[in-house]
This record gives C-alpha cells, structure tokens and sequence, in this order.
C-alpha cells in the first residue's frame, strides 16, 4: 500500500474489506452507510464491461465496486478537493490500473467520457432540494446533500446518455423521493426493475431506498425484502453486519 499525502484534517480509515483504506475528512468528506449499501446492491457484470460512479466524493464506490468485479470502473466528481481525495484513495489501494477518476460535471459527462458505453452505473447523489432543508456550513458537505449542482432530473438525465441499452443503473435515495425517481427513470427509458426498501428499525418506516432499473427495457419490477439496519437493542442486524464486516467474527 503506498503512502498518500494528507492534508490536516484528514484521516486514513479502515474499509473493513479486503484489506482496503480510505482518506476521509469530517470537514469536508465521510462516506456513510447508503454508499455502502449502494455498492452491494448493484449488479455488476464480472470480468466484461465497464462501470461508471456518478458523484463519487472521495471514491469510496468505486474502491467498494472493485472488490465485486474485475471490470475497469470510471468515477466523476465535480468538486476538486475531493476529486484529488478520491484520486489518492486509488493510488493508495494500488487501483490506479482499475479505476479513473475525473473532474467534471455530471451533466456534461457524456462529452468526455462513453457516451452509452457502460454495462452498469452507480449514484448516490444529493438527497435533498437547493431550497428548504439545513444547509451544512461546509460549502463541500452541502454540495454533496443539497441539489446546488446536480438536480435529480440531471442525474437520471445523464445516466441514461452514459448506460448502453440493456446497461442496469442504481441509485440510493431517499425513499420519500421514490414517486419522483421512478417517474424520472421511464422518462429517460430506464426501466426500474429491483426495489429494496432501508428501515432504520423494526417497525420504523423506512429512510432510504435501494433503486436499479435497465436502459430500454420492458415494465417488470420486483420489490426485494425489506432491509432492517438496526436490531431493538441498538445493534447492526446480521445483514448489515455481513456487508459491512464479511467473515469477520463479532468480537
């Protein structure tokens, strides 16, 4: 593993998988449980393909995704302090050969990168409108929560222009947001087919939603077993447990 330069307020965090780190900041950048579960629920082609991360942040995705496939994986951020964080979390887990990053907007992606040459696609975007809710102080962290750059519309507006037809596209959400991402998702001709809802707690709705649909296919979704995050207890349940920890035995 190669050393990385870090700025002040970073730290190196253990990904709990396969050996990997990662670079994060509370200043400006900390993954949290939805990239995890984002990159667990996709389907990934294995060793033919390519995949693109939209939003990428610090490139936790990606790092994530390559523990799943050998198919080369391209990532876009449009803020530079974290384009170059994800850039040194790559050359930090020796991924330089399987993952590219690139600073740009999502928007534009389809003029400089495979314009429909993707198998399969990942977002965790921002959840939450430009106007109303709390914007962080940290002009980083509110770009990556609140609409300021990227509408939904955008998102799902560029995926369709990036995946090729029959190229599957998953997102995380909020599930308050799911009436708006699947009526987007047709408008585009991306076809949701596996719905999984995220309950913080038994007998608590849910908080986030797990969404992928295919490019230019025909109606037919599935709505997967509820996923529960949280035991009565405060515990992560056995399913969080297993993707977040593998075969790592509770201590």
């Amino acid at each position: 593993m190669k050393r990385v330069h870090l700025y002040s307020d970073e730290r190196v965090d253990d990904l709990l998988t396969k050996n990997m780190k990662i670079i994060q900041s509370k200043e400006v950048f900390c993954f949290s449980l939805d990239a995890v579960l984002l990159s667990r629920f996709v389907s990934l082609p294995m060793k033919r393909g390519r995949i693109i991360d939209f939003c990428t942040g610090n490139g936790v995705i990606p790092l994530l995704l390559s523990t799943r496939t050998e198919c080369p994986i391209d990532a876009v951020e449009i803020q530079e302090r974290l384009y170059d964080m994800a850039q040194r979390n790559v050359a930090l887990n020796d991924l330089e050969d399987r993952i590219n990053v690139y600073r740009g907007d999502v928007k534009d992606a389809h003029t400089f990168l495979r314009n429909g040459g993707y198998d399969a696609l990942t977002c965790n975007p921002p959840y939450m409108p430009a106007i109303g809710g709390d914007k962080n102080k940290s002009s980083h962290v509110a770009i990556a929560r609140h609409e300021i750059l990227l509408t939904l519309e955008e998102m799902i507006r560029a995926s369709s222009r990036l995946v090729r037809s029959g190229g599957k596209v998953a997102y995380v959400h909020r599930a308050g947001r799911l009436a708006d991402i699947m009526t987007l998702m047709r408008q585009y001709r991306i076809e949701p087919k596996r719905i999984r809802f995220v309950h913080p707690k038994p007998g608590i709705e849910a908080n986030m939603v797990l969404i992928e649909g295919i490019r230019d296919r025909k109606p037919d979704v599935k709505v997967l077993p509820p996923l529960i995050v949280y035991n009565e207890d405060g515990t992560y349940c056995d399913e969080i447990y297993s993707i977040y920890y593998g075969d790592r035995r509770r201590e």
